[in-house]
């Protein structure tokens, strides 16, 4: 099974937020970078993820003005983070049981990466690809003549 690792190296650079921005300039990069969650980092330490789904609960409905609203008033701080070495199935199985589609990849505590559950569904369909060719190819392999 592909590690986290290897799947992070293949996106794009990690794109993040200083815990300092306003919501509006977190908005801003996620808009312009087409991402959905960015992470909120105080220095080089990850304190929590803003998301799409934080803007709507926490500032749209609620009618604040996202110029003006501290990302740190409403991001997520109860983080739930995966390791550089776990598995891609593990990460996925976070994601579902927490109900989120984002999470924060670390090597030794530090930020690394952040997976999508759109990149965890591309590497699980590129390995089912893989072994559907592998065991088409057994099913239609004709050995050579004696």
């Amino acid at each position: 099974m592909p590690t986290v690792g290897s799947i992070i190296a293949k996106n794009i650079p990690l794109k993040w937020i200083p815990v300092t921005a306003s919501v509006m300039d977190a908005v801003r990069i996620m808009v312009g970078h087409n991402v959905g969650a960015l992470p909120v980092l105080d220095g080089d330490q990850l304190v929590g993820i803003f998301s799409e789904r934080d803007l709507m609960k926490r500032v749209i409905v609620k009618g604040s003005d996202p110029t003006k609203v501290p990302v740190a008033e409403v991001m997520t701080r109860e983080l739930v983070t995966a390791d550089i070495n776990d598995d891609h199935a593990e990460c996925l199985k976070k994601m579902t049981d927490n109900r989120f589609r984002h999470l924060p990849v670390l090597e030794e505590g530090r930020l690394v990466g952040i997976l999508s559950v759109r990149d965890l569904m591309r590497t699980e369909v590129e390995g089912k690809e893989r072994e559907i060719k592998s065991l088409t190819d057994y099913i239609h392999y004709v050995p050579p003549a004696p």
